[in-house]
């Protein structure tokens, strides 16, 4: 059960992969044909866990802007709590909070840092984007051992990386049809991976943002060689405006299935108003 919960959590914030043309390198993405970042911008959204048809809260995940910490990079705070049925009736907690900064003009991630607590576990981690060198170095510590030598990862890296939170804002910038292949390269705790991505379908979905036509996406994140070595699935559905907010998350895996919906927004581009 813990395991699930904790794949569920990392794939909550996999509301992100796609991004450059299938079968082209990062280096030939396609442009990004408007700015994804909006200063004050929150997105929140609760994951819920089905299994022999009982649904059950599980989490609370929330992406916000911050805007620029310094000229020529933008901030996002990504945070994730454990919530309901979760931390109540199997007495286990978790919390994980990104810190994502992004250069404005290339939008490739620059540094990801990531406190991440399970029950009593404690990790403090930090990835450096190194474009010069094309190396990405991650280092994990445990403060719990201070006197513990760092975990260190390094790994190649192309042009056009990103990381599980800086991805959904690159998507977001991009032209989508039905049919499209897309291929991101994403980096998650020092290693990257190719994601493949197939734009399969546009449907009308009702969410808190009301009713709008959204983009059908099943990003490729299961599978041996994967973020997730696991059988299973999952489909994104982001919305077909200038918003180009992902309304709705479905998971299917073999030990049940995880829902996430939006719940909350605030200072979205568009003029719809905010949900109460």
């Amino acid at each position: 059960m813990r395991s699930l919960h904790l794949n569920a959590l990392r794939l909550i914030l996999l509301l992100v992969v796609t991004g450059s043309v299938f079968a082209q390198p990062a280096e030939t993405a396609p442009p990004v044909r408007r700015d994804p970042y909006v200063s004050g911008e929150t997105l929140t959204y609760i994951g819920k866990y089905k299994k022999f048809g009982i649904p059950f809260t599980i989490a609370e995940l929330t992406f916000k802007v911050a805007g620029e910490s310094e000229a020529g990079t933008r901030y996002i705070v990504s945070e994730a709590n454990s919530k309901g049925t979760l931390s109540k009736l199997f007495n286990f907690k978790f919390y994980l909070k990104i810190d994502t900064v992004v250069n404005s003009e290339t939008l490739s991630v620059k540094e990801t840092r990531k406190r991440d607590e399970q029950g009593d576990r404690i990790r403090d981690s930090i990835a450096e984007f190194d474009y010069a060198e094309k190396r990405v170095m991650y280092t994990e510590t445990d403060p719990n051992e201070p006197t513990k030598a760092p975990r260190r990862v390094a790994s190649s890296i192309a042009l056009d990386t990103q990381d599980v939170v800086s991805a959904v804002y690159r998507l977001r910038g991009l032209d989508l049809e039905i049919g499209k292949e897309l291929l991101f390269k994403v980096s998650d705790s020092g290693l990257v991976y190719d994601i493949p991505v197939k734009v399969t379908g546009r449907e009308e979905i009702k969410s808190e943002a009301g009713k709008r036509f959204c983009w059908k996406v099943e990003p490729q994140v299961f599978g041996e060689g994967r973020i997730i070595e696991q059988k299973g699935s999952l489909t994104i559905w982001i919305s077909d405006d200038d918003d180009r907010v992902p309304v709705l998350a479905k998971l299917e895996t073999t030990l049940g299935d995880v829902e996430i919906k939006l719940k909350e927004f605030s200072n979205i581009r568009s003029s719809a108003p905010v949900a109460k």
